[in-house]
């Protein structure tokens, strides 16, 4: 993550709450209390998870006047238990009160992240088999909801359009064959790597036979997964194979058993369960 894409989130979300303005002018609640009135708070977690996003939570109070103090009880990828502190704050009441909402958007959606990731990991441990995430993910939150994917144990699949290959169904008939849309890929950007999606094992056979480095198995059943990781362990060169569709808690380890390399799973950033979260003052 860059920092100069988390400032461009935070302000975006800040926005968002202030219609543009400062504080000062956007947050008419806030104003209610008296400006120099100074408060401590501190943020919990109502459910179990996995914790994210401890960077945007910062850059939100820089944003706001860089006049709280945050004290950090957890880190990023830390296992926190329901009812347990977070992290503690202390400034101004009226900067409080203005960067609560925006911070625990963040932290509820990538720790949501983050713990639907680890349980699917956590069901695979057993296996080789590596837990990726997909381009599902809410618009401008891309790296974000990626990095939260990384912090609960997963691995990322590409980034975007433009850092790897992966033709699928349409791309195959527009381009007249997987062996063609392969030869053009590679012509391309040889640099790359090319992935291929396929709906059954004659396509598969078509695509290890045309050098495709990973080879999506899409809908496949089980016996049809098992099939096709004999093929390509009979192939001169070897593909990774990935998994995808039908995925879910109850049959992802069945998946993962027929030693394919990678399982992905869309429903990790597109159905976001926010982690409840909640800001008290302290009384003093």
């Amino acid at each position: 993550m860059v920092e100069q894409e988390i400032a461009q989130s935070v302000t975006l979300a800040l926005n968002e709450d202030l219609n543009g303005l400062s504080a000062a002018e956007g947050d008419i609640t806030a104003n209610l209390i008296p400006e120099n009135t100074q408060a401590e708070a501190v943020v919990i977690t109502r459910d179990d998870a996995v914790f994210c996003g401890k960077a945007w939570t910062q850059e939100v109070f820089r944003q706001l006047g860089d006049t709280v103090n945050i004290t950090w009880h957890v880190e990023d990828g830390d296992l926190v238990k329901a009812n347990s502190p977070l992290f503690s704050l202390t400034g101004p009441a009226r900067t409080l009160l203005t960067g609560e909402r925006t911070a625990l958007n963040f932290i509820q959606t990538l720790s949501g992240i983050a713990t639907i990731t680890k349980q699917y990991t956590s069901l695979i441990a057993s296996t080789n088999c590596k837990l990726l995430d997909t381009r599902k993910t809410l618009p401008g939150l891309r790296n974000a909801s990626k990095y939260a994917v990384v912090c609960g144990g997963g691995h990322n699949h590409r980034i975007g359009l433009y850092d790897a290959y992966l033709i699928k169904e349409n791309h195959i008939m527009a381009c007249g064959g997987i062996a063609e849309a392969i030869a053009f890929a590679n012509k391309q950007h040889p640099e790359r790597w090319v992935e291929v999606e396929v709906e059954n094992i004659a396509e598969l056979k078509q695509a290890l036979d045309a050098g495709a480095q990973r080879v999506m198995l899409d809908n496949f059943t089980i016996p049809m997964m098992l099939e096709a990781v004999s093929i390509n362990k009979a192939n001169p060169v070897q593909a990774d194979l990935e998994v995808s569709g039908n995925v879910d808690s109850s049959t992802i380890l069945s998946f993962a058993e027929t030693g394919v390399d990678y399982i992905s799973v869309g429903a990790l950033t597109k159905h976001v369960h926010a982690v409840d979260l909640s800001m008290r003052f302290v009384q003093k």
